[in-house]
């Protein structure tokens, strides 16, 4: 090989060398550029996730909303502000028997499996009205939507009718249906639906399924809540006539019917 070959040939060498040299610099460059820009890409998503995160921790909840809302939806067959006054009964009845109750609670359904019965003859007979107030305070003792979702519920059931109410009502603290006070089944529209198509007034009922799963009584239900909470009762059952307490001859909810109508009958006289 000549000289001048082989000068050639390392000066071409030299050449691709630093051409090769040159690619990979601009692809190093590349490379660098990607990565910050995906980096940043990261950086702006986690920052927007938290930044979400926040705003819906920070967002109220379904019925924190319905808490503050102005606008109250009350069932038919109420009065009263809000429609928080529940009165079922004939007018001619002189007497009125307030009932407080929480949904959830296990000693109200007890009472109502026991007792619900002769209240509703009783009712029907003009021996005396019903008021019933309802409470949600299991909801905050024992975590829970149950309570407040149950009182809507017994909203809309009222919006059909009184007997609607009365039945859904002796439904929802049924031996079959009523849950333990732990468990927030009444959380759940669909187990509310499914207690409701044991009345017959309820079954099939478009008009109560829609406002029970649009939650169209839910701001009432704790308008109700609120009267409850505003009456000085502290427990339930809780049963009152003429604002004196309605009790058995130990001073506690009269459990069975013998206890209950000698309580309702002092009452009625008193």
């Amino acid at each position: 090989m000549s000289a001048r070959n082989s000068q050639a040939n390392k000066a071409a060498a030299r050449e691709r060398l630093r051409q090769e040299r040159e690619r990979q610099a601009r692809k190093d460059k590349v490379r660098r550029q990607v990565t910050v820009g995906v980096s940043a890409i990261a950086v702006l998503a986690v920052a927007g996730g938290v930044g979400y995160a926040v705003m819906q921790a920070n967002k109220p909840s379904h019925w924190e909303a319905m808490k503050d809302r102005e606008n109250v939806t009350a069932p038919r067959n109420t009065s009263g502000e809000n429609g928080t006054t529940l009165v079922i009964g004939k007018p001619a009845a002189k007497k009125t028997l307030e009932i407080y109750e929480d949904s959830r609670c296990p000693i109200c359904a007890t009472f109502e499996q026991g007792v619900g019965g002769t209240i509703e003859k009783d009712v029907a007979a003009g021996k005396y009205k019903l008021r019933y107030v309802g409470a949600t305070f299991i909801d905050n003792s024992d975590q829970g939507e149950g309570s407040k979702n149950a009182l809507s519920a017994l909203g809309a059931a009222l919006n059909v009718g009184p007997e609607a109410f009365l039945d859904y009502k002796a439904a929802l603290y049924s031996a079959k249906y009523h849950p333990e006070e732990s468990q927030d089944k009444f959380a759940k529209d669909s187990y509310l639906l499914e207690i409701a198509d044991t009345v017959p007034a309820l079954k099939s009922n478009a008009a109560f399924r829609k406002n029970v799963e649009e939650g169209t009584f839910d701001a009432w239900a704790l308008k109700m809540s609120e009267a409850f909470d505003d009456s000085g009762v502290k427990g339930t059952p809780t049963l009152k006539m003429d604002g004196k307490p309605v009790t058995d001859a130990r001073g506690n909810a009269p459990m069975t019917v013998p206890d209950f109508t000698a309580a309702i009958d002092k009452a009625l006289k008193g």
